[in-house]
């Protein structure tokens, strides 16, 4: 949402955040206190600015080399956060504006995960923002373990 005073896109597209107005589908990546990388998948029309942060998955296919990477074997805190899971994923900034469709970083439906079962999405406010952290933006599967945060 390009009104949303907590967008990157909020004033206008900058070398920083270009990818964000780039194409649908397509990987924003970025890094916050010169640490972390987190990573968003841009969602609106090309030139809009629109993305969403991913803070959270939980670990399917992969997880000995997520441990090693994140340096811990519980497996509820090797993505439980977007920089975590970044780093689980290795997940770099080389992979900013990439396709996540046919790229080296891809998003997959739920019908091609074996065994997945949907469950109730919540809706609640917004976390680890200070502007517009009100707006009922942040959806997580309901009773899921490996949230971010509550």
């Amino acid at each position: 949402m390009r009104d949303d005073p907590a967008a990157h896109s909020f004033r206008g597209k900058t070398k920083r955040n270009s990818a964000m107005f780039g194409p649908a589908g397509h990987a924003y990546i970025y890094r916050i206190y010169g640490l972390h990388t987190c990573v968003n998948v841009v969602t609106g029309p090309e030139g809009m600015g629109e993305a969403v942060l991913i803070r959270a998955l939980e670990p399917v296919f992969g997880i000995d080399l997520m441990q090693e990477r994140r340096g811990t074997a519980d497996p509820a805190s090797l993505c439980s956060g977007p920089g975590k899971l970044a780093q689980a994923l290795g997940i770099t900034m080389d992979l900013n504006n990439t396709s996540l469709v046919d790229g080296p970083l891809q998003v997959w439906s739920q019908d091609s995960l074996p065994g997945y079962r949907p469950g109730e999405i919540v809706q609640t406010t917004r976390i680890g923002i200070t502007k517009a952290a009100d707006l009922p933006l942040r959806f997580y599967l309901k009773g899921n373990g490996f949230v971010s945060r509550r």
